[in-house]
């Protein structure tokens, strides 16, 4: 029988703490706004000099009303270290302004209206932050979905994937594995673009697999099935499971994915391919960090798998369902495993 392990429940319970170098990233933040701001306050020609700005302003109000602002968003950092998913909008707010901010500069140098030698503080004030800033935005947006999906899994459901999941046509994983192998395809959700690719792939390649004795069924994460993909590729008649909070993928042991693994060199260069191939994006309908897999069952029992590397990977789906113990891997980017259990 397929079952959750507790070390993936770990795993996924982790998603949703803050990392440790959030809080003290996120004070140190505080505390240079608002030491920027005192400056700004009670020193501004004295501040605009050491810049080099020449000649001085005969109104440093203008100036003193600026440092009052980033003082104030050094409070905001203050709040948010005390609970940075929690407080995430604060964070998103501080990165718009460190976004737009050297924007304006870099007009207001190209009209003559600041010198160049202004340039050195938009480094710390606003460049060296735009990494770690966006780094707890992604993984707040990350913990999010993994928490509503915690949230709405009450603790004492015993789910058993292969008996409590029905597809559409009244069927479970077990019955439909019991008859012939069962190559079951986590998909994700109807608006990935490597979900419609892997749609695609599927119809091209169901004659080879339903020739091998395998019966396919999808997985995916919305609420309704995704009926206009399924129609166009030739698919309405599979068995389609849905997973909005993902008990099934959790159940196989698939988690949310790494940035690199969502967003990575790779994933948006395999992007890029697929959609000029006409896989296009669509409105996203599920948990967007979840990560896909394909699993090969027979009588209720797993025996093969592959995991995805990144959420651009294109297994061989005709590959693993051949009838030998190790199949030979197609490329790199198709890694089966043979395996009695998940």
């Amino acid at each position: 029988m397929v079952a959750e392990t507790s070390g993936q429940s770990e795993i996924t319970q982790d998603v949703t703490i803050p990392d440790r170098w959030m809080k003290p990233l996120l004070l140190v933040a505080a505390v240079y706004n608002l030491a920027f701001g005192l400056v700004s306050i009670f020193f501004p020609l004295q501040f605009l000099g050491a810049l080099g700005l020449d000649p001085l302003p005969t109104y440093p109000v203008f100036w003193q009303c600026l440092g009052m602002v980033i003082g104030v968003y050094g409070i905001g950092y203050a709040i948010a270290a005390v609970s940075p998913y929690q407080h995430w909008p604060i964070v998103l707010v501080g990165l718009l302004g460190k976004l737009f901010g050297p924007i304006g500069f870099v007009y207001a140098l190209s009209t003559s209206q600041l010198p160049i030698s202004m340039g050195w503080m938009l480094l710390f004030n606003d460049v060296i932050w735009w990494i770690p800033f966006a780094m707890i935005l992604y993984k707040a947006a990350r913990a999010s979905q993994a928490d509503c999906t915690i949230r709405l899994r009450p603790g004492a459901d015993q789910f058993d994937p292969l008996v409590h999941a029905i597809s559409q046509h009244g069927q479970t994983l077990r019955e439909l594995s019991r008859r012939k192998k069962l190559l079951v395809v986590f998909l994700r959700h109807s608006g990935c673009t490597f979900c419609r690719q892997s749609l695609a792939d599927i119809a091209r390649l169901r004659p080879q697999i339903e020739a091998q004795g395998t019966t396919i069924a999808l997985v995916h994460l919305g609420e309704k099935d995704p009926e206009h993909l399924l129609e166009i590729n030739g698919l309405q008649d599979v068995h389609c499971f849905r997973d909005p909070y993902g008990k099934l993928y959790r159940s196989f042991g698939l988690g949310l994915g790494e940035f690199r693994q969502l967003f990575g060199l790779k994933v948006w260069w395999a992007a890029a391919k697929a959609f000029c191939c006409g896989h296009t994006i669509g409105k996203l309908d599920g948990n967007g960090f979840q990560m896909p897999g394909v699993f090969l069952l027979k009588d209720g029992k797993v025996i093969k798998s592959h995991r995805h590397e990144t959420v651009a990977d294109r297994p061989e789906y005709a590959l693993l369902c051949r009838d030998e113990e190790k199949p030979a891997v197609a490329d790199s980017s198709s890694k089966i495993i043979s395996s009695g259990s998940i």
